[in-house]
């Protein structure tokens, strides 16, 4: 959300913020709107304090037996009242008119975003590991003879339909131990708070979390009205709604593992074989609340944790920073993490770590309270994929296949799945 106040005091600044994510001008618009709503307002504080006047002058007219004025009085009191309650509804109109207005428009990014059109401009800022050389050709996931028989794509079509899959045997166990790993390395090595979420949520978190109104098409919305998450970045984020925190207790740096629920609108025909894009799926996610001076180098070390999975994992990546055209509605600054997935010979996202600065806090309106003194202001929200669980176990799958079709799987998981250290030709865990 954006403070209107900023606008007004720099409308040129606001417009140029937008034109660099390639969004048209909106200033004016917003102005208009909200110099009518300041208007009516002051009309109906005016029509208020006219109406209080006569309410008193009434007393007076009764007192003194002037029954003409007494009656004008009550008259005009009557009418004022009417007038004050039309102003009110007004303005609560043009108000509520100005605030969807204000909702539905992007971030601004920060000043050291590049910008750009769309993924053609992303910058890389780092890569990781080197893909390595193999005497066979590299298959996707799902044609990897060990993996095929633990993704069951037909069943799962047949109790749900397109973009949905099952995982059996060898290949869950491995889903399953890398989601436990990356919680058990979040909390024991990079500090998070492990939290146990929900997966409905009314519409109130969806808004706060800048997911409404602009795109509830994106999401699931049950018969009764709660909303299912599209990443627990909404459960996570949305908790400290309505607060007005301690500068003592920032950071808070909280993590969940949960299913999550994407439409997909607008991907139709995009990675539609293989479980790389799913209505269904799970993240490991970080959310962290922050002091505003100290979000840009919270981003880098909630992107660092990310990296660092990764990075045990054996999985090579680069890191690029988004441009402008290419950034998400609510971020500011975003850094997707691309894992390399041989049987594509392509970089894929697995991650991205976003800062909104206060874009989330003004929906919320979660605040703290200075150490030093002062008026309540804004935290700072992130949030990242610590990591999508799903596009992780590809990684780990493609990375490590071998000529035979068996997988090679990373060390880290080899606590998490009794000692076992491989998937055979045959699916089975050995």
């Amino acid at each position: 959300m954006h403070d209107i106040r900023a606008i007004r005091e720099n409308p040129a600044a606001f417009d140029a913020a937008l034109a660099r994510r390639g969004d048209a001008a909106m200033s004016s618009e917003l102005l208009s709107v909200d110099e009518a709503r300041r208007a009516l307002i002051h009309a109906a504080e005016t029509a208020q304090a006219e109406q209080n006047k006569a309410s008193k002058e009434v007393g007076a007219a009764k007192a003194r037996g002037d029954e003409a004025e007494f009656e004008r009085l009550r008259a005009l009191v009557s009418a004022k009242k009417a007038e004050v309650a039309e102003l009110q509804e007004k303005a609560k109109a043009e108000d509520a008119k100005l605030t969807d207005m204000l909702a539905r428009i992007a971030n601004l990014p920060a000043d050291d975003v590049p910008e750009g059109a769309d993924e053609e401009d992303n910058v890389e800022v780092s890569r990781w590991g080197t893909p390595r050389e193999t005497n066979f050709e590299t298959k996707e996931h799902f044609e990897i003879a060990g993996v095929a028989p633990g993704m069951d794509f037909a069943t799962a079509a047949k109790t749900s339909g397109a973009r949905f899959v099952m995982l059996k045997a060898a290949v869950a166990r491995v889903h399953r131990a890398l989601a436990q790993w990356m919680l058990d390395t979040h909390i024991s090595e990079n500090g998070l708070t492990e939290v146990q979420s929900p997966v409905l949520v009314r519409d109130d978190a969806m808004y706060g979390t800048d997911k409404l109104p602009k795109f509830g098409e994106d999401s699931y919305q049950t018969t009764n009205g709660w909303w299912l998450i599209p990443t627990s970045e909404v459960t996570l984020t949305y908790s400290v709604a309505g607060d007005v925190l301690e500068e003592a207790q920032l950071p808070i740096r909280l993590t969940a593992h949960t299913l999550c629920f994407r439409s997909e609108a607008g991907s139709a025909g995009r990675d539609t074989a293989g479980m790389l894009r799913q209505h269904q799926f799970e993240k490991v996610e970080m959310v962290s609340i922050t002091h505003p001076e100290h979000s840009d180098a919270e981003q880098k070390r909630m992107l660092r944790c990310a990296e660092g999975l990764l990075e045990a994992l054996g999985v090579p990546y680069r890191t690029v920073v988004l441009c402008t055209g290419d950034m998400g509605f609510g971020a500011r600054r975003t850094y997707d993490i691309e894992a390399w997935l041989p049987g594509q010979n392509a970089y894929r996202e697995i991650s991205s770590v976003s800062t909104t600065g206060n874009f989330q806090a003004r929906r919320m309106n979660a605040r703290f309270k200075p150490a030093g003194g002062g008026k309540p202001e804004f935290v700072h929200t992130l949030n990242g994929s610590g990591l999508a669980v799903g596009r992780c176990l590809i990684a780990v799958l493609e990375n490590g296949q071998q000529a035979d079709g068996s997988v090679d799987l990373p060390e880290v998981l080899t606590p998490y799945l009794g000692g076992k250290t491989r998937i055979d030709p045959s699916g089975a865990l050995v």
